[in-house]
């Protein structure tokens, strides 16, 4: 999930890396005997059903008596058409220490390991989601673990069954699976009090330190250094993932064979200030709502939008409002191409950012679009009013029976029961972010550059959903365009029908499991 664009936005930050971070975070090991003075995570909810939104106010400095549980590790058996899957699944943490060794954090993760495999040669990934501040239950159970909770269809909403179904699609055929929650995120959380241990995770360097260092403390826990490698993020795991590669790297002796990109952001320049580029990002994206809207649609069907948004689009924009032809123009042929009417259009401009078009696409119901996927949409709570405090249909009804889901599975089945609130998605982390100081926005193009250049065995697969409108399409893929040639042929770029979580779709979930089986085959 991706939560942070309209706090850059509202807030007019200027965004860069915080290299502070990185002395402050300073290994991973087994946890120790907990000592009473330092018994008290922080920035947690009494009751595992807590809105996650609720956390907001809460403060890492707050601390509760409690800590996670020892690991558990289970047998499972995964009956699926044409076979059936024997595993081992453990749910657990890894502690993080300070350069003092002092504990800070204690960072839970859950692995599905398949019985009878060569640890040498069985590929392990390791899979997180964004935010920041989002757990890694999104990818686990709508795309990639053994078990899936249906987000389509009449399973979009709040009050839907948490049950879970087993995964077809589940990526154990062919790795092992770890999923990390950053801390905050999930079941982890903080043991050090106060705002010193905040920073040294919440923020860009501070996090991808922590999550490198989780990697290779699993990795050396249960001997699977020599084992093929691989990592996947999604949304502001595009900013993570190519800096936990590079981190991996240079800094813990570990080589990846490949990274998975799922509906990421990888640089914040394109969304930030008055930049014209967010609306050559979106333009694809908003047409694709409107002609779904009339039937199917697939990329390809987009190529004439796609070439007027980088051409006349970008042309007339570029002259500036001041251009009155032009802006009459370009705000004319967004009406049309949108189905919005032409005198709002004329009014923005044709510069629609993406709270204006989710309100006016289909104002006349009375509805909203969502922002992770613009395809669904919802009543909007306030038709005759010009206020904008509007919920996101496609995202805001699935985080109930998705924190639901993470805690049966994890209690039942898995049998761990840490006590606490599972965070499914917590606004703490996001309000607390340390972006940085610098002149520059977050972006993690440099490190992708990097580590393609570095290992020219690396190879990169980044997947989008047509309907995005949190991270569009055509922002990532303007990005990849501007890279070298030697980089372009190991990134392979893929668009499916579906939103931010377009992996909720059965289409696009299987042919984007194809795409991921075909990178670790390889």
């Amino acid at each position: 999930m991706f939560t942070i664009l309209p706090t850059l936005r509202r807030t007019g930050l200027v965004l860069a890396v915080s290299a502070a971070a990185l002395a402050s975070v300073a290994r991973a090991d087994d946890p120790p005997q907990p000592r009473s003075e330092a018994a008290s995570p922080a920035a947690q909810k009494g009751g595992r059903a807590a809105n996650p939104q609720s956390a907001t106010q809460a403060s890492p400095s707050v601390a509760e008596p409690h800590r996670l549980p020892p690991d558990s590790t289970t047998k499972q058996t995964l009956d699926l058409p044409g076979r059936t899957l024997n595993f081992a699944a453990t749910a657990g943490s890894i502690r993080v220490f300070d350069g003092k060794g002092e504990p800070l954090a204690d960072i839970a993760y859950t692995s599905y390991q398949l019985d009878g495999a060569d640890r040498a040669t069985r590929p392990v990934t390791f899979l997180f989601n964004g935010g920041p501040g989002a757990s890694s239950a999104w990818l686990q159970f709508g795309a990639a673990g053994p078990w899936r909770l249906p987000l389509d269809g009449e399973g979009l909403s709040p009050s839907a069954s948490p049950e879970v179904k087993p995964n077809a699609e589940t990526w154990l055929d062919f790795t092992d699976l770890v999923f990390i929650d950053p801390v905050s995120t999930g079941y982890s959380r903080f043991i050090a009090s106060g705002e010193d241990a905040r920073k040294s995770f919440y923020s860009v360097d501070g996090d991808v330190n922590a999550i490198a260092l989780v990697i290779r403390r699993w990795l050396e826990k249960h001997d699977r250094l020599t084992s093929p490698k691989y990592v996947a993020g999604e949304s502001y795991g595009g900013i993570r993932g190519p800096k936990v590669v590079r981190q991996l790297q240079l800094q813990h002796g570990v080589g990846v064979k490949g990274l998975i990109l799922v509906s990421p952001l990888l640089d914040f320049r394109e969304f930030t200030g008055t930049s014209l580029l967010q609306y050559v990002a979106t333009l694809p994206s908003y047409v694709a709502v409107a002609r779904e809207a009339k039937g199917p649609v697939k990329r390809a069907d987009l190529a004439d939008v796609e070439a007027y948004a980088r051409g006349e689009f970008l042309a007339d924009l570029v002259k500036g409002e001041a251009d009155k032809e032009a802006t009459n123009r370009l705000a004319d042929k967004v009406a049309a191409l949108t189905g919005i009417d032409q005198a709002v259009s004329r009014r923005l401009a044709g510069r629609f950012d993406v709270g204006e078009f989710r309100r006016e696409f289909d104002r006349k119901n009375g509805k909203v679009t969502g922002r992770y996927d613009a395809s669904v949409r919802g009543f909007d709570p306030y038709p005759d009013s010009s206020s904008s405090r509007f919920g996101d249909p496609s995202g805001d009804a699935l985080q109930a029976p998705l924190t639901s889901a993470a805690v049966d599975v994890l209690s039942r089945k898995l049998n761990w029961r840490p006590d606490g609130s599972y965070e499914v998605l917590n606004g703490t982390v996001e309000g607390h972010w340390d972006f940085g100081r610098g002149i520059n926005p977050p972006q993690s193009v440099s490190e992708l550059r990097q580590i393609l250049a570095t290992d020219a065995k690396l190879n990169v697969l980044v997947a989008h959903g047509l309907f995005d409108l949190a991270t569009p399409y055509f922002g990532t893929k303007r990005v990849l365009d501007q890279m070298p040639a030697f980089a372009t042929q190991r990134v392979k770029f893929v668009v499916y029908p579906g939103g931010h979580m377009f992996y909720s779709q059965g289409g696009s979930r299987q042919a984007f499991r194809s795409e991921v089986e075909a990178l670790i085959r390889e």
